[in-house]
């Protein structure tokens, strides 16, 4: 049997203490915990299980901008929307402007994967697809608030990438600081965008129930994210790649 979490996501009658539970969430069940990012920053990868890992990512980047499009889509106030658009021009990019998506790319090419193949995301595994798919889903069937808030994992998305650039770097030598520029401009984005999803939250749960309609759209993120890991854990680790699914070559 599971132990008990050490927080509570009811009962909470403050903002403050929202933020309190927001963050515990974030202690306990961010995706900075699970094993494969413990071998992927340690170096305990080999090339092919590196390619699978950026693979599979490139959906759930690529359908960072459809989702948070939704996103806008749920609001008639103009200036949420037009303080959530960035985060479009972020991964989207505008004209003569690189987003994160390209530069997410770059990692994969400069890994040795075919762009053309990467994009038809033909060769993702079946969870990935299920895991993304239900996080669009989610800020769209869901209430706004609930909507935002599945956002807030960007809390903790700096110490992740940090150590990423850091571990990634110093133990493969087939990565390069070119190919890392994702991660170093989310340094500076995701703190920004993570600082007004935490203030529109405070702000707009009112009663104990919207509290905890916020603290379980945090927690539907991270299994979201840590969901995608169990999948490239199981395919590429213990060696259950399912049909169809990106097949590292020997060596």
């Amino acid at each position: 049997m599971n132990a008990s979490p050490a927080f509570s996501t009811k009962n909470l009658e403050t903002a403050e203490q929202l933020e309190a539970v927001l963050r515990q969430i974030g202690a306990a069940r961010y995706h900075s915990l699970h094993p494969f990012h413990r071998l992927l920053h340690g170096g305990e990868l080999n090339k092919g299980q590196v390619q699978a890992w950026a693979l599979n990512r490139y959906y759930y980047q690529c359908s960072i901008p459809i989702k948070d499009a939704v996103v806008i889509s749920r609001f008639r106030d103009r200036d949420i929307r037009v303080e959530w658009r960035h985060r479009l021009e972020d991964h989207d990019g505008d004209v003569g402007q690189e987003g994160g998506i390209e530069r997410w790319l770059k990692l994969t090419e400069g890994l040795g994967l075919d762009t053309a193949y990467v994009e038809s995301t033909e060769g993702i595994l079946p969870a990935t697809r299920f895991a993304v798919d239900a996080y669009v889903h989610f800020v769209r069937d869901r209430t706004p608030l609930e909507a935002i808030a599945s956002s807030l994992t960007e809390l903790f998305a700096p110490t992740i990438h940090e150590e990423r650039i850091a571990g990634m770097l110093a133990h493969y030598d087939f990565v390069n600081p070119s190919i890392m520029t994702y991660f170093k401009r989310r340094l500076d984005q995701a703190p920004r965008d993570a600082i007004f999803a935490l203030g529109y939250v405070k702000q707009h749960a009112h009663t104990p129930a919207e509290r905890e309609a916020v603290c379980n759209a945090l927690i539907f993120k991270t299994n979201v994210l840590w969901a995608q890991l169990d999948a490239l854990y199981h395919a590429y680790v213990d060696g259950h790649v399912p049909p169809g699914a990106f097949a590292p070559k020997a060596g």
